[in-house]
């Protein structure tokens, strides 16, 4: 197997620690692994992007322009560790919101692939040769369905467990580092199954 074309993160519980609702870019902190995941993908020299339902703009948590602070932090993490952040898609949207025009039903919402087919629209990379990393089964249902391979980071995140054949990873690993040793093993043809556990 060759190496990726790209790879796509989900932000809070995968690649930040979960802390809701979170736009302070003071409080981010990189989740665990994570630091040593972003080294490894660093080396690996293919594009890294996050990819993250941000459903408080509609729910009126806080403003869209928060997330630019966010962003901005975002790429200042991935070169401490010698990695650059290639692009971040966000998703405003939820339907239950009160915030015009965030309020509504979209296809970028995850489990819906919407980000991943715009990143890959604009940035020119074949999906199928792609990894998503998320730490909920809504994550691996929008890799899934964008047609790329999956890992599920299985920290406690996930609760609900609602099955189906778009919600089954490829790879389930522990953390980030375990996540990236896996993706790093399929592009040397090492059991990647075997390595993330």
């Amino acid at each position: 197997m060759t190496a990726p074309a790209a790879i796509f993160l989900d932000k809070d519980g995968t690649l930040l620690d979960d802390v809701p609702y979170n736009v302070d870019p003071d409080a981010m902190r990189l989740a665990p692994g994570a630091r040593e995941a972003l080294s490894i993908f660093a080396a690996l020299a293919v594009p890294i992007f996050v990819i993250s339902n941000q459903s408080g703009v509609a729910r009126g948590r806080f403003p869209i322009e928060s997330l630019n602070g966010v962003e901005a932090r975002l790429h200042e993490l991935f070169a401490e560790c010698g990695a650059t952040l290639s692009a971040v898609y966000w998703c405003p949207h939820d339907a239950t919101g009160t915030v015009e025009p965030y309020n509504q039903e979209c296809d970028c919402r995850k489990p819906m692939p919407g980000m991943l087919l715009r990143a890959a629209r604009e940035h020119g990379v074949v999906l199928a040769d792609c990894w998503f990393v998320g730490d909920i089964l809504d994550d691996i249902e929008a890799g899934r369905r964008a047609g790329c391979r999956t890992i599920l980071i299985d920290n406690g995140n996930e609760t609900v467990w609602r099955g189906g054949a778009l919600r089954e990873p490829h790879v389930v690993a522990t953390d980030m580092f375990r996540a990236a040793l896996a993706i790093r093993a399929m592009d040397k043809r090492v059991s990647a199954r075997e390595i993330a556990r």
